[in-house]
C-alpha cells in the first residue's frame, strides 16, 4: 500500500516534469502584500525549505571531507597509494562533477527538484558506503568518481532553488545558512573520525568505519528529503493557497526571469547568452581560482598540520576549531554584504586579505615548534576562503535572470569549482611534504590573480548597468529605478509607476530585461 502511495506522488511529481506550471494570472496582475504577509511566507519558507538545503549540503560536505581524516588513520597505507595517487583521489570526483556539468543544468531544468535531490543523495550515499570496499588504487578511484558524478548537480540546484524561494537581499544570507555548514561539517567530521578511531575493530580499519557510517548516514535521510521538498512556490504544501500568490508577487522586484510559471523549458536561446556574457567568464575565474586554492584546506589540510609535528588525534581535534572559524567566517560575511546592500564586491576584496596573510605566514616560516603558534593561526586565516565562496555564489544569483540561464550559469560555477578542486591537489607533492612549499606559492598567486578579477568585475557591473539606463530612456521609462529587491525589509508602497515590473515573470534574461538592476 505504502509503495503505491509513492509511485503515485512520484508519478504525479512527473507529470508536472512534462507539463510544467503555467504562468497564472496572479504572475501578471497583482496582489497586495503586507510586511506582516512577506515575514509570515519568509519565516515559513525558511523552516521548510533552508533545513533541507542546509542538511543535504551539510552531508555532501561531511562526505567529502572525511577523505582527509582517511588518509591520516590508514587510507593511503592500506589501499597503497604511492606517488601523487592520493592527489589523483582527492582530484577524480571533481573530474566527474566537471564531466557532468552540462547534464545538470538540463536535469536542474526538467526534473522536478522534490525528485532529483534525494536521488543524488541516494547515489552518492551509496558510493560513500562502498568505499570501505576498496583495497586498491583503482577500486578507490573508481568510487570517487561515482560519489562526484552524484554530487555533481548538488551546488547549482541548491543555488537555483535559493533564488526560486527568496528575494535577492534575502539570498546572501540563506546561501550561507547552507553553504556555512561547511564549517559545522568540519568541526562533526573532525569529532566523528576521532571518536570513531577509537573504535578497534578485527573486521573494519578506523577509515573503514568512518566512510561506512557516513555513507549509511547519507541513505537514511533520502526518504525525509521526498517528504518535505516542494518543487516550486506553486506547489508548495505549507502555504495556503492566498499565500502561494503573495509569495509570487513578493519575489517580483528580483526580475530574474520567472516565478516557476516556465521553469520546465530549456531555452537555447539563453545558453548562447550566458557564453556571450563577459560576466560569466570573470564570475568562472573567481570560482576557478577560489576553489583551486581551497585544496590547501580540503584535501591536504590534515596533512599540514600533521606536518606541524602533532599526532593524528591531535591533528584531527585541531580542525574543529577551523571549522567554527568557518561557520562564523560564512555567516558573518553574509551578513556583512546584506548590510552594505550592493557590497559584495568590495567583501570580496576585504576577505581576500586574511586569506592571503595565511598562506603567507605558512610559506614563510619554518616547521619547528617555536612557531607552532603563528603557523595554527595563519592555517586558521584559511578559514576566509570558504566565505569567498558563499559571496561569489550570492553575487551570480543577484547579477543572474533567466531560468535557463541561471541554471546554466551555476552549472558553470560548479564546472569551474570543480576544476579547481582537479587542480588543486595536484600543487601538492607529498614530496614537498611537511611544509608544501612549491604548493603554497602558486596558491598565493591565485588568490593574487582573484583579486584583480574582482576588481574588473565590479568595473563590468558598472557599465552593464550604465547600458540598460539608456535602454530604459530609449524605452521611455525612467533612467533609474529603485531596485526593491534589495531592500533590507519588504516594502509594500514599493512598486514602480506604470508598467515597471510587469515584466519580471515572463523568463527574461538580465540582458533582454532593461528593468534589471545589476548588484555590485
Amino acid at each position: 500500500m505504502a509503495d503505491a502511495v509513492l509511485a503515485h506522488k512520484v508519478s504525479a511529481d512527473l507529470k508536472d516534469m512534462e507539463d510544467g506550471p503555467q504562468v497564472t494570472e496572479t504572475e501578471n496582475q497583482r496582489v497586495t502584500l503586507t510586511q506582516e504577509d512577506n515575514r509570515r511566507i519568509l519565516r515559513k519558507t525558511d523552516l521548510t525549505i533552508l533545513p533541507i538545503l542546509a542538511w543535504v549540503y551539510f552531508l555532501q560536505i561531511l562526505d567529502k571531507t572525511v577523505l582527509g581524516y582517511g588518509a591520516i588513520f590508514g587510507l593511503r597505507e592500506d589501499t597503497h597509494l604511492k606517488g601523487n595517487q592520493y592527489s589523483l583521489i582527492g582530484s577524480i570526483a571533481p573530474i566527474a562533477q566537471l564531466a557532468w556539468q552540462p547534464f545538470s543544468s538540463i536535469l536542474i531544468i526538467k526534473v522536478p527538484h522534490r525528485i532529483l535531490m534525494p536521488t543524488l543523495v541516494l547515489g552518492w550515499g551509496i558510493a560513500q558506503s562502498l568505499t570501505p570496499l576498496c583495497k586498491s588504487f583503482p577500486a578507490l578511484l573508481a568510487i570517487r568518481f561515482f560519489l562526484g558524478l552524484f554530487e555533481a548537480g548538488c551546488l547549482p540546484l541548491f543555488s537555483v532553488i535559493t533564488a526560486h524561494w527568496y528575494r535577492r537581499s534575502e539570498q546572501p544570507v540563506r546561501v550561507a545558512a547552507w553553504y556555512g555548514t561547511n564549517g559545522l561539517a568540519t568541526i562533526f567530521a573532525a569529532a566523528l573520525s576521532f571518536g570513531l578511531a577509537k573504535i578497534h575493530s578485527p573486521v573494519l580499519a578506523s577509515w573503514q568505519i568512518i566512510f561506512l557510517f557516513t555513507g549509511l548516514m547519507t541513505i537514511v535521510t533520502v526518504p525525509f528529503i521526498y517528504w518535505k521538498l516542494d518543487n516550486n512556490v506553486h506547489s508548495a504544501r505549507f502555504l495556503t493557497a492566498e499565500e502561494k500568490q503573495k509569495a509570487i508577487e513578493r519575489l517580483r522586484a528580483n526580475n530574474n526571469g520567472t516565478s516557476d510559471g516556465e521553469a520546465h523549458k530549456f531555452k537555447w536561446s539563453q545558453v548562447g547568452e550566458v557564453f556571450l556574457d563577459i560576466k560569466t567568464y570573470l564570475f568562472i575565474a573567481m570560482s576557478l581560482a577560489n576553489n583551486l586554492g581551497a585544496q590547501v584546506v580540503n584535501t591536504f589540510g590534515p596533512l599540514i598540520l600533521s606536518g606541524l609535528g602533532f599526532d593524528n588525534h591531535k591533528t584531527t581535534l585541531l580542525n574543529i576549531p577551523f571549522g567554527a572559524v568557518q561557520y562564523v567566517v560564512i555567516l558573518g560575511v553574509a551578513w556583512t554584504s546584506v548590510k552594505l546592500r550592493s557590497g559584495k564586491g568590495v567583501a570580496l576584496l576585504v576577505i581576500l586579505l586574511p586569506i592571503l596573510a595565511g598562506i603567507s605566514v605558512l610559506y614563510v616560516l619554518p616547521r619547528d615548534k617555536s612557531h607552532t603558534a603563528p603557523l595554527l593561526v595563519g592555517y586558521y586565516f584559511l578559514a576566509f576562503i570558504f566565505g569567498c565562496n558563499t559571496l561569489v555564489m550570492s553575487w551570480i544569483l543577484a547579477n543572474t535572470a533567466g531560468s535557463t540561464k541561471s541554471s546554466v550559469m551555476m552549472s558553470l560555477y560548479n564546472a569551474a569549482s570543480s576544476a579547481g578542486n582537479i587542480i588543486g591537489p595536484l600543487l601538492f607533492d607529498t614530496a614537498d611534504a611537511p611544509a608544501y612549499t612549491p604548493g603554497l606559492k602558486a596558491t598565493l598567486g591565485v588568490y593574487s590573480m582573484m583579486a584583480a578579477v574582482v576588481l574588473l568585475q565590479l568595473g563590468n557591473l558598472v557599465l552593464l548597468n550604465k547600458m540598460h539606463e539608456k535602454k530604459r530612456v530609449a524605452n521611455g521609462k525612467p533612467a533609474k529605478l529603485h531596485d526593491a529587491s534589495m531592500d533590507k525589509k519588504f516594502n509594500a508602497g514599493a512598486a514602480q509607476e506604470g508598467d515597471i515590473g510587469s515584466r519580471a515573470f515572463l523568463d527574461l534574461t538580465d540582458r533582454q530585461n532593461d528593468e534589471f538592476i545589476y548588484v555590485y
